[in-house]
């Protein structure tokens, strides 16, 4: 059952005003993926509605994008609310298995970093940025 709308607006809302695109459907989804040009680096992130996402993940993602490297596309879904949009996005995040909120870096089609949900709940939000950085830096 999702969350309603009026509750989530402003967690979709903080990255969506960061230009994140959101693919709210699996055919979105499917046709956004399949799209992704060879030496493109994309990040997706799987909302939620946790505190670890208002209190890391969020505010983590969006200051990892203020280094100099950092991925040419941004998109999100949202776990809870859009359910096929997510179950599809996982599809292409094997061999992790479904973690909400988690973030993915993509280069082309090739998903080369990961991080779960245990790596986000408890810590810090600039230690999930340095770990993006991180990852910013070696595949952007």
């Amino acid at each position: 059952m999702a969350y309603p709308e009026m509750m989530v607006a402003p967690m979709r809302a903080e990255l969506t005003n960061a230009d994140f695109i959101e693919l709210k459907t699996a055919e979105e989804v499917e046709n956004t993926f399949n799209s992704f040009p060879e030496e493109q680096t994309t990040l997706v992130v799987i909302n939620s509605v946790c505190g670890c996402a208002a209190g890391a993940m969020r505010p983590g993602v969006l200051h990892s994008l203020h280094g100099t490297k950092k991925p040419q596309k941004l998109y999100t879904v949202f776990a809870g609310m859009e359910v096929e949009a997510v179950a599809k996005a996982r599809e292409y995040m094997i061999p992790f298995p479904p973690s909400s909120p988690s973030i993915a870096l993509f280069k082309g089609k090739k998903l080369v970093h990961f991080v779960e949900r245990y790596q986000i709940e408890g810590k810090p939000a600039e230690a999930l940025a340095a770990n993006l950085q991180a990852a910013y830096d070696e595949f952007c």
